[in-house]
């Protein structure tokens, strides 16, 4: 009876050490996938509602609508006209906040491999370039115009008064500007 016990016993603690090995080994699993999110996995997975801050200091309110390689997509809330749109460069988000429920939403896998994924900041710009579309460069110094061109790291624009056309008696200056330069595209 004595050594059924004991048996008992070390089959009950051999039990506990193999578990507890086996949630350490998961939780360095965890830690390791979580070591390698990027911002860009964490804004997938996160509500669609964002509040977010620019490293200017601004602040908006967005409904992401989309989500490249390197940008966000989305309609506007708070922090600029409602219902405008913006085009977020994601180097320039300073921080974006959430509640512990959204916080712990965008630690969990998203859905990968659609083609938004693997399209550049360049290339929505490029977009935007192509159908003409009257736009506002927000940042330190906002600049009004039309996008003409559009390199890797930086666009011409075609600086005009907001709501008019591009045309030759109505541009006032063309601009190169790096896309360092402001901090999201506002599109009215």
């Amino acid at each position: 009876m004595r050594f059924d016990d004991l048996f008992d016993d070390l089959e009950s603690q051999l039990e506990a050490e193999q578990g507890a090995e086996r949630r350490d080994l998961d939780a360095e699993e965890e830690r390791f996938r979580i070591g390698r999110l990027e911002l860009r996995d964490r804004i997938a997975a996160a509500p669609r509602q964002l509040d977010v801050t620019l490293r200017s200091g601004g602040r908006l309110r967005i409904r992401r609508m989309a989500l490249g390689r390197d940008w966000l997509n989305g309609i506007v809330l708070e922090g600029a006209p409602a219902g405008t749109g913006a085009l977020v460069p994601l180097h320039a988000i300073a921080s974006i906040e959430l509640d512990g429920d959204g916080a712990a939403a965008s630690l969990r896998a998203a859905a990968v491999g659609d083609l938004q994924a693997r399209l550049s900041f360049a290339y929505a710009l490029r977009d935007l370039a192509r159908r003409r579309v009257s736009v506002i460069l927000e940042g330190a110094l906002p600049a009004a115009g039309t996008i003409d061109r559009v390199g890797r790291d930086h666009l011409d624009l075609a600086e005009h008064e907001p709501g008019q056309p591009p045309r030759l008696g109505t541009v006032r200056a063309w601009r190169i500007m790096p896309f360092s330069s402001f901090d999201w595209v506002r599109v009215p």
